[in-house]
């Protein structure tokens, strides 16, 4: 029989996803290239039918099943894209599904589960809680669990991205792959190492739920105590244990990721590539600048594009406020007529856009001494805010920035 893991067994998993999957073409980025040094390359996961890789790894996992098997019924626990995965999966086969998922998960998840026909199940504030009431419910009423990512065949079926990578770009020096479970990133080091052992697969985890590496470092599987990411989908606090072996043997590296560069990474791929992306999915993103290489043929796997507007508009905010597009200063000033139209006249002479004013009267008992105004501007960028500021210092002013309150 052959190894679950091996590469023919992985490109078996390729020749049979092709019924539910989109080709997802490698994109090159001239602005991450230029910003690396690096040849970088996106494999945009994010435009899949499901809206991310997971469909893979559930469907090649249902296609092994026997007809006994899926008549029982599936279910899974899930952040949101292994749950689109399964339901889309099961309605293929059409099976029931029912799908357990973190109260914390975006709409637009939820919403795009149940379009799939799927039972869905709302418990626990992360996946680990969602998981464990899932296999509990699959204990009790005989439903057959399919796991997001501690499963050989499910992590087969994710390997395919590589397989389709390195179609297209056989010569890739280094492969980018976000880590959650890690089902992907056996998947992917798998296949490739097997493919061309000089080939480098390095993990992209989130700080704030950085499972794996702590895993490593302990040298066994190890289950972190809280989570704390913007990253949702990769949100896990245990890895899996199925998986650990693979990882330990075919991951060249592990990269940490704080959510400020997710958010940064947002607006990069949203302002030079149009695309959306979410945040687990911009992990290998954000990690560009993270390597010490130049020249080399770089793939990011940009995992998923599921990502409610809710959610975006508050990634777009503070994106805009971490590159000093949007910031506010606050000033003393005498509460006399005349003294906000000086201070406008400041901001616009400087080419400042005011979108925000607030008048605290209230700030000194004496208030024909001083009242504070909080100015919130648009600007170009952090070298245009600090001439703003400068221009108000010039004026006799002492401006201080504040935290922007959008």
């Amino acid at each position: 029989m052959t190894e679950i893991l091996s590469s023919d067994e992985i490109e078996k998993a390729a020749a049979i996803v092709k019924n539910v999957t989109a080709r997802t073409e490698l994109v090159h980025s001239a602005f991450f290239s230029a910003l690396s040094g690096n040849d970088i390359y996106l494999k945009p996961e994010n435009m899949q039918y499901t809206g991310s890789y997971k469909i893979r790894g559930a469907y090649y996992k249902i296609s092994t099943m026997s007809d006994d098997e899926r008549s029982k019924g599936l279910i899974t626990a899930s952040a949101g894209n292994h749950a689109q995965g399964v339901a889309y999966a099961a309605k293929e086969y059409g099976v029931k599904a029912t799908v357990v998922m973190p109260t914390t998960t975006p709409l637009i998840k939820v919403n795009r589960t149940k379009a799939n026909g799927a039972h869905v199940i709302l418990h626990g504030d992360v996946y680990d809680d969602a998981c464990a009431y899932a296999t509990k419910l699959a204990e009790e009423q005989g439903l057959v669990f399919v796991h997001p990512f501690n499963d050989l065949r499910v992590a087969a079926g994710q390997g395919t991205v590589a397989v389709e990578v390195l179609e297209e770009l056989p010569d890739a020096d280094i492969i980018l792959v976000p880590v959650g479970g890690g089902g992907l990133a056996t998947g992917t080091a798998a296949f490739a190492k097997q493919k061309n052992p000089d080939i480098k697969i390095i993990g992209v985890e989130p700080e704030g739920a950085a499972c794996l590496k702590a895993s490593f470092e302990a040298g066994e599987v190890v289950t972190i105590p809280y989570i704390n990411t913007i990253a949702d989908g990769t949100a896990v606090q245990t890895p899996g244990d199925k998986l650990f072996y693979y990882l330990e043997k075919y991951l060249d590296d592990i990269i940490t990721i704080p959510d400020e560069e997710l958010i940064v990474a947002y607006l990069d791929m949203v302002e030079n590539h149009k695309m959306i992306v979410e945040n687990s999915g911009l992990l290998s993103v954000a990690a560009i600048k993270h390597l010490d290489c130049k020249g080399k043929k770089i793939v990011s796997i940009l995992s998923g594009g599921n990502m409610d507007v809710i959610t975006m508009s508050s990634v777009i905010s503070q994106g805009l406020v971490l590159r000093s597009r949007i910031f506010t200063v606050s000033v003393l000033l005498p509460d006399k007529p005349g003294e906000l139209v000086r201070v406008s006249d400041i901001i616009a002479k400087n080419n400042g856009n005011v979108i925000g004013l607030e008048h605290n009267q209230f700030v000194s008992i004496n208030r024909n001494a001083a009242v504070e105004l909080q100015i919130t501007i648009e600007a170009f960028g952090s070298e245009h805010k600090h001439a703003i500021v400068k221009a108000l210092e010039e004026a006799g002013l002492t401006p201080r920035i504040v935290n922007v309150r959008l």
